[in-house]
């Protein structure tokens, strides 16, 4: 999970961080809780980490669980500079 291009889901708050993080482990699903990439926001301390390839499946997460989020990060680095887009 260490690769140099991931996703990341922001929440309204640390409560729904926590939510979120039980969730996906309740679903098995492979991630890492992290500090919010400052680049992102300094609100919520706290965003969920994954692999690119299960974007698809988070966002379902995400609508059927009605998560409070903030939004899905594409991050990547190139040229030692992080790299952000808004994907949902």
């Amino acid at each position: 999970m260490e690769s140099k291009e991931f996703g990341v889901l922001t929440f309204e708050s640390t409560h729904h961080a926590i939510e979120g993080e039980k969730l996906f482990k309740n679903l098995g699903l492979k991630f890492k809780t992290i500090p919010t990439p400052r680049e992102i926001t300094s609100s919520c301390g706290l965003s969920i980490k994954f692999d690119l390839k299960h974007i698809n499946e988070v966002e379902e997460i995400v609508n059927e669980k009605s998560l409070a989020i903030k939004g899905i990060y594409k991050l990547w680095k190139e040229n030692a500079k992080n790299n952000i887009e808004k994907v949902y």
